[in-house]
């Protein structure tokens, strides 16, 4: 019996590659995708069950493959101002994938709210960043607007805690946070900046203290009104110096934000600026030993190859996060958001949508709704 091959357009399929950042040698290293230069030629068709494998792993709807033409679909890196594209052709596939899951997340947000973020006060809108105004100002003015207090933050018992506390003050200022396993530890979140619904999404894989710097290095790229990318760790290509600037301004305000200057300077022992010190004082602000002991060689208590030596000997003790292991349902929990699951459950119950539109906002499939929403509203308890 000859073997049917799927009439897919060829020209869709080099786009769908081409968006998920794939090379073409790339698939076809792959012995499921050897034959993939003949599909993008025309020369020859996949297999239903190659077709399957393509559409999973370049995460387009297997439908889509059928289109006379590409969808006419704005590239996502135009939203990435402070990213050539030397830099982002640097980004790998399971991140850029990531990217076209946020904005999809995005346009769900839109739906569900009709357009409008519900909430009354907008971090992203409200605020304006002056770039001659001092860091620490830009820092006590975006605290003050989250209205987390430093005894709030002081008295937060674990870095978990202080997670959720800083996610959901940011979920109420109009800026959702998502989670995912990045697959790699490189690259540590990203920002979609929107008008309306900006979203962050973090490597869950990260320590829980990198998680919160993260929070507030995209926060700074949305305050600038721009996506970002944050990479631990530097681009091969070099950014142009603008855009070098703005990095290193997102760095510096994220670190006012959570460490602001004159509370460290009450907190910390003028004798003792050592790594014990550090981690008493990390505890502390719920963030990494590293960007304490930054603090201290930014304002010269300590030398540079001491920073350094540090910063390797803590980098090598930390372990990771989550990741993907563990209860699916509760991990799903975690990547989501209470607070975004929360608003999906209710449109549902309003009556607004049904089913399968509930189990796509949810990212999961129609079967596991039930027990998710056990586990949901199990742990909320």
């Amino acid at each position: 019996m000859p073997v049917e091959r799927m009439p897919i357009t060829p020209e869709v399929l080099t786009w769908a590659r081409e968006r998920a950042g794939y090379k073409l040698g790339d698939l076809a290293a792959r012995a499921k995708f050897r034959k993939i230069a003949e599909w993008e030629s025309g020369e020859l068709g996949p297999t239903y069950r190659q077709l399957e494998d393509i559409s999973k792993t370049l995460e387009i709807p297997m439908a889509m493959f059928f289109f006379p033409k590409p969808p006419d679909l704005p590239p996502i890196e135009e939203t990435f101002r402070t990213l050539g594209s030397a830099q982002f052709d640097e980004i790998p596939p399971q991140i850029r994938l990531l990217l076209y899951k946020a904005r999809g997340f995005q346009t769900g947000l839109s739906e569900l709210n009709q357009g409008r973020n519900p909430a009354e006060r907008q971090i992203v809108r409200d605020i304006r960043v002056n770039y001659n105004e001092p860091i620490e100002s830009v820092a006590a003015r975006v605290r003050e607007f989250l209205g987390l207090s430093l005894d709030e933050q002081f008295a937060w018992k674990d870095d978990d805690t202080a997670l959720k506390a800083w996610r959901s003050a940011l979920y109420h200022v109009g800026v959702t946070v998502f989670k995912d396993a990045f697959g790699t530890d490189e690259f540590c979140g990203f920002s979609l900046y929107d008008t309306e619904f900006p979203v962050i999404y973090v490597n869950n894989s990260n320590a829980k203290t990198r998680q919160i710097f993260t929070l507030f290095h995209e926060l700074a790229h949305l305050l600038h009104h721009t996506s970002g990318v944050d990479r631990h760790g530097y681009f091969e290509h070099d950014l142009a110096p603008d855009m070098a600037q703005i990095e290193r301004r997102c760095n510096a305000l994220a670190n006012a934000i959570l460490v602001p200057a004159a509370a460290l300077e009450r907190e910390v022992h003028a004798a003792s600026q050592s790594r014990s010190e550090a981690e008493k004082l990390a505890k502390r602000f719920s963030v990494s030993r590293e960007v304490i002991y930054r603090n201290f060689l930014d304002r010269g208590w300590i030398e540079q190859t001491e920073y350094e030596a540090a910063a390797t000997e803590w980098t090598a003790q930390i372990s990771k996060g989550q990741g993907t292991g563990g209860n699916y349902y509760r991990t799903k929990i975690r990547y989501l958001g209470e607070d975004y699951i929360s608003l999906v459950l209710r449109r549902y119950y309003q009556g607004q949508f049904d089913e399968e539109d509930l189990a796509n906002y949810l990212d999961t499939k129609p079967g596991n709704i039930d027990r998710l929403e056990e586990y949901f509203f199990g742990e909320r308890g």
